[in-house]
């Protein structure tokens, strides 16, 4: 039987890799990837002709995976960026491999929320990581209250054309809230933004907002 090795790789930065990563990347048999565009481009830079796969969450494909596995083939599963089973299509297979008895391991690198957290300026000692919330507004309210009860710094990716409005919301129910805006992290258009609320949604309204973001907020 063979290993599912999840393989963090570079949220933006190509640098933002381990030395075990790439071993990992060289040796496995397969790559399953959730963006092989990107993906192709790391393989590239870094000199790495392993055979490329997509998968981005289809059961097909899983069993797919699955019975490689089974056959004794060694894969490798990365996310578009980041550590796979992060809001992405990694976790159903990782969880399929699991309750098949086989071997997943692990292969820590960069992960997108916990960087933001670290330069967030907001409390470390407890947070949670909630992803993308909800998009009917009864299920986002519900959602939020169900966060902020936790006095914990929350932490969600956010798609750029809904930013103000999630913040809005998040005013509207809550009122004065810390809020921390991370963009493009380790990219050369880095931003973080920091502030209230009302401060933030100023900065942010009437600007163009490009390239994935990550909402911190703490009441």
């Amino acid at each position: 039987m063979g290993i599912l090795y999840a393989v963090a790789t570079p949220i933006g930065n190509l640098e933002d890799i381990t030395l075990r990563a790439l071993r990992i990347l060289k040796e496995v048999d397969l790559i399953a990837a959730e963006d092989t565009r990107k993906t192709r481009k790391l393989l590239s830079y870094y000199d790495i002709h392993t055979p490329l796969t997509s998968y981005y969450g289809r059961e097909k494909k899983a069993d797919y995976l699955i019975d490689a596995l089974n056959r004794g083939k060694n894969i490798a599963i990365v996310s578009e960026a980041g550590t796979p089973g992060i809001s992405d299509p990694g976790y159903p297979l990782i969880k399929k491999a699991v309750e098949k008895g086989i071997n997943v391991q692990s292969i820590p690198g960069p992960c997108a929320a916990v960087c933001a957290l670290v330069v967030s300026g907001l409390p470390t000692d407890g947070f949670i990581f909630a992803g993308f919330l909800p998009r009917k507004k009864g299920k986002l309210t519900k959602r939020l209250k169900e966060l902020f009860n936790l006095e914990k710094t929350v932490i969600l990716y956010e798609s750029p054309n809904r930013i103000v409005a999630t913040l809005e919301m998040v005013k509207e129910n809550f009122g004065e809230v810390n809020v921390v805006i991370a963009r493009e992290l380790t990219k050369k258009f880095e931003e973080v933004i920091r502030g209230s609320i009302d401060r933030v949604l100023t900065l942010l309204k009437g600007s163009e907002i490009k390239g994935e973001v990550i909402i911190l907020l703490h009441k």
